[in-house]
């Protein structure tokens, strides 16, 4: 699935396109979906309320909250939000339909800062969503809360337990990624267009996880973190 920048500009009509200066107060938010109907709805919902301030095509990366829709999280999913990551002038939320095994961490270390399912994204709750992304603040259903904390205490657990063995910290985020993507069989070419990252960038990342581990080559490297735990 590619995850597209929207085409369309998602706007109410020209009698409610305000001119800039008349939005300072407004959060601007741009939708980011691969599928134009689940797009749609979240469109919609935001569109009426004078809170929002919906971007057109020119201004997305401009945008204050930039909200991604979708079915579920997969590689090119992650590969939106690491790029969105990067853009400073964005914070970013997911509104998604499932959220499978593992998928919580993996957006948390994304930089998400609000998760919402579907089912929930009435008017209502999308307008709290981004408003509270737009504060600063995170945002996650009560039962995907327990889980993120129990898997920060369990690994908070193993660290006390055993504090000069390898913990997830051995390596960041963009480290496991790209060790990740290796065991799967992919070329530095094929890792650089997955991650949005220049290959000359994932040339770098594993070398440093190699020279830094005092491992051989990409293979040792992929056979030590699977052994420990750390991909």
């Amino acid at each position: 699935m590619t995850v597209a920048t929207p085409r369309e500009p998602a706007r109410a009509g020209s009698a409610h396109w305000a001119s800039r200066s008349d939005r300072t107060s407004r959060v601007t938010v741009a939708v980011y979906a691969a599928d134009p109907i689940l797009r749609l709805g979240v469109v919609q919902q935001l569109r009426q309320r004078p809170e929002v301030d919906l971007v057109d095509d020119a201004d997305v990366d401009l945008a204050e909250v930039s909200l991604v829709v979708v079915d579920t999280v997969d590689d090119d999913v992650a590969a939106l939000l690491q790029r969105l990551r990067h853009n400073t002038a964005t914070r970013t939320g997911l509104v998604v339909g499932t959220l499978g095994s593992g998928a919580l961490q993996r957006v948390i270390e994304c930089g998400v800062a609000a998760v919402l399912r579907r089912a929930e994204a009435d008017r209502d709750q999308l307008l709290h969503l981004v408003l509270a992304i737009a504060n600063g603040e995170g945002v996650l259903p009560g039962d995907l809360l327990g889980k993120l904390l129990s898997h920060v205490g369990s690994s908070l657990q193993r660290s006390a337990l055993d504090p000069g063995g390898l913990s997830l910290s051995t390596l960041t985020t963009r480290e496991a990624d790209m060790l990740r993507l290796v065991s799967e069989g992919l070329d530095t070419a094929e890792i650089a267009r997955k991650t949005a990252y220049s290959e000359r960038t994932v040339k770098n990342v594993l070398h440093e996880i190699i020279t830094r581990l005092q491992l051989r080559n990409r293979a040792h490297a992929v056979g030590y973190a699977l052994r420990n735990g750390l991909i």
